[in-house]
């Protein structure tokens, strides 16, 4: 390809991606200290707040502590989001046991897994001091406290999540725009809360049990960033909740 015709693919691309740009959404990615912070902080591992009359959660299949991967407070969330999923803390919980593989004998990698608990819940007043919580278990991964959240560029969605938007809305491309789809609707790796998710396998939102809503994307949790994780051969995960039913959470994950 000489530089003329790059030129050309570049401007091509620039105005398609301009044309699509109602279906852009901004992505934040995480600043974090390594250190815990308080039990209501938005944090990667570390002391999750639990109520007062409440163990340390535990995998039903190998009886193990769960890890802590994330904790979001809703009020330290940008503020285009603080509406979007509700009040309270966002916990995701993990069974990372490899002794006894309950990634795999639970299915782990598929939505409401037992060995995995996703869940909001409200902390009350007379119950976050540091007597609430037991010690961390041993073998967790370090704690990343979140300081707060950098706006790093906008996602439009995949090209197999966008294709049935644009029919929708009665958008229709020429087939030059159809072959550029792909170099413009990557969205970004990485863990992030808002844009668009990265699939490694093709569209996979999981249904709101309640409603059978779509659920919506709350987190992007990819391999090794800020958690020292790695979701199969280098997958991603997504952590979800009903638009409606905000108690509603799920986490599931693909690799290649």
């Amino acid at each position: 390809m000489t530089e003329l015709e790059a030129e050309g693919n570049d401007t091509e691309a620039a105005e398609l991606k301009a044309r699509l740009s109602q279906w852009s959404r901004p992505y934040w990615k995480p600043e974090t200290l390594d250190e815990d912070g308080p039990l209501t902080a938005s944090k990667f591992s570390g002391r999750p707040w639990l109520s007062p009359d409440e163990v340390w959660p535990i995998c039903p299949n190998c009886e193990q502590p769960l890890q802590l991967f994330v904790q979001l407070n809703t009020q330290d969330l940008p503020s285009e989001l603080q509406n979007n999923f509700g009040t309270g803390l966002i916990q995701l919980f993990y069974c990372t046991n490899t002794e006894s593989s309950c990634e795999d004998d639970c299915d782990a990698y598929f939505p409401f897994s037992e060995s995995v608990l996703a869940r909001r819940v409200e902390p009350h007043a007379d119950s976050v001091g540091d007597g609430v919580v037991p010690s961390v278990p041993d073998q967790h991964f370090p704690p990343k406290r979140i300081t707060g959240w950098e706006q790093a560029g906008t996602d439009l969605p995949a090209s197999d999540e966008l294709r049935p938007l644009l029919k929708a809305a009665g958008l229709k491309l020429s087939e030059r725009e159809d072959e550029l789809l792909w170099e413009v609707t990557d969205s970004a790796a990485g863990d992030k809360i808002g844009g668009w998710p990265m699939w490694v396998q093709g569209v996979e939102y999981p249904e709101c049990p309640d409603c059978g809503k779509t659920m919506q994307m709350v987190m992007q949790i990819d391999s090794e960033d800020h958690l020292p994780y790695m979701f199969g051969d280098v997958g991603c995960g997504h952590l979800t909740q009903c638009p409606t039913h905000k108690d509603q959470l799920a986490f599931g994950w693909a690799c290649g």
